[in-house]
């Protein structure tokens, strides 16, 4: 009798220490997989905050996006982005027209514009239009209509003093009332019938 219930006694003991074998087995377990799941929850947490931070950068970024093409623009058309027919050159903006007319209606429509016909008062200017008028003959901003023989700027620059780039033999008036000036296929001076119809040039400062 005592070794049967020997015997049953070691057969509980190695039931209970199986049992909490299993047990101590299935607390790591659990342990395991609750420190996994704090993990996982906290790179969560850390991800979902990395992503708000984007987000919130990104509706930054598309809240400024006129500002940021305006400078783009700028950069690539100085003279305005709703002006990108202007050219620039040395602080100023040119329109070089494509169409041609007399002298009267290209001085009326460069002032539609808020410009007026080109005023050249240095080499460099000069330079510029010349290359740019590639050979074309172009109105510009300087008549002697009031008085013949007293040629004006049309913006008042003093036309004595300053820089001249005539033709050769020009202004001469041939055939009387040549009082009006465009540059020649060479890119000097003319004076020509102000009826006369060829392109223009407009100029105007830099935009604020």
């Amino acid at each position: 009798m005592d070794e049967e219930h020997l015997h049953d006694d070691l057969r509980v003991f190695k039931d209970r220490s199986f049992i909490q074998q299993r047990l101590r087995s299935f607390f790591t377990v659990y342990l395991l997989l609750g420190v996994s799941f704090f993990f996982i929850f906290t790179l969560f947490a850390v991800s979902l905050s990395k992503v708000s931070a984007v987000s919130s950068r990104l509706n930054e970024v598309k809240s400024e996006p006129n500002h940021n093409f305006s400078n783009r623009d700028l950069l690539l058309f100085p003279c305005g982005p709703d002006s990108r027919q202007w050219e620039y050159f040395d602080g100023k903006c040119y329109y070089f027209s494509l169409s041609k007319t007399n002298w009267n209606k290209a001085k009326a429509q460069c002032e539609e514009m808020h410009s007026h016909l080109t005023v050249i008062n240095s080499f460099s200017k000069q330079n510029f239009l010349m290359f740019r008028a590639r050979n074309e003959r172009f109105w510009i901003g300087l008549t002697d209509q009031d008085e013949e023989g007293e040629w004006k700027w049309i913006d008042g620059t003093d036309y004595r003093s300053n820089f001249m780039f005539w033709k050769e033999g020009e202004p001469n008036d041939s055939g009387h009332n040549e009082d009006c000036a465009h540059l020649w296929g060479s890119g000097h001076w003319n004076d020509v019938h102000c009826t006369y119809e060829c392109f223009y040039i407009c100029e105007k400062p830099l935009p604020p």
